[in-house]
């Protein structure tokens, strides 16, 4: 539990300096140049990352059990899961769904999150989701103000990008649940394990 722990801890402050220091975060970037900044942000993120995967597969082995979700809970959180993926897509093509969200990556972790807190019951499960879903909130509080204060040019809206976003999430996510889940994590998210 030690490696989940820190992982988390040093993969969430370091995508925790926007939300509680961003003036700090704008100084450092500015001095040592956005290239570097962004560089030092990838390597720590890597870290903590590489860490919590490494301590929540070490978990999986000797799980503590908190709760057990009722059968049909999988199918609540397949419905979750829908947008998750169009919604990641949407983040990079600008479009209406990407205004009308605003930040579609945050949603599509708060869902993915909740969507996964509500059918594995855990403790190395609420730790890594609730992880995420707690982050993602605070993040999309801390983004209003952002946005306030930074404006970023974008391409212009596109029907098309929605359409790409919406068909392009849609099959990702029949991939994911048909396949890529439980090639990649060992679980089949809609038979129970």
């Amino acid at each position: 539990m030690t490696y989940l722990i820190a992982g988390l801890v040093i993969f969430f402050g370091m995508h925790s300096v926007a939300i509680v220091a961003p003036e700090w975060r704008d100084r450092t970037a500015a001095r040592l140049g956005d290239a570097t900044w962004k560089a030092l942000f990838t390597l720590v993120s890597a870290i903590g990352f590489v860490m919590f995967v490494h301590g929540y597969g070490l978990a999986r082995a000797d799980p503590q059990v908190l709760y057990t979700a009722p059968p049909g809970m999988r199918h609540v959180a397949a419905v979750l899961m829908l947008p998750v993926f169009p919604l990641l897509f949407a983040t990079y093509l600008p479009g209406r769904i990407k205004a009308a969200v605003k930040h579609p990556m945050l949603t599509a972790t708060k869902a993915w999150a909740l969507a996964h807190l509500l059918v594995n019951g855990t403790l190395a499960d609420v730790l890594l989701f609730g992880s995420f879903l707690a982050w993602a909130v605070a993040d999309r509080v801390a983004a209003g103000r952002r946005d306030v204060q930074r404006r970023t040019p974008s391409s212009p809206p596109s029907r098309w990008n929605d359409a790409i976003a919406v068909v392009g999430g849609l099959v990702a996510y029949v991939v994911f649940v048909a396949w890529a889940h439980q090639a990649l994590f060992g679980v089949m998210p809609m038979l129970p394990h």
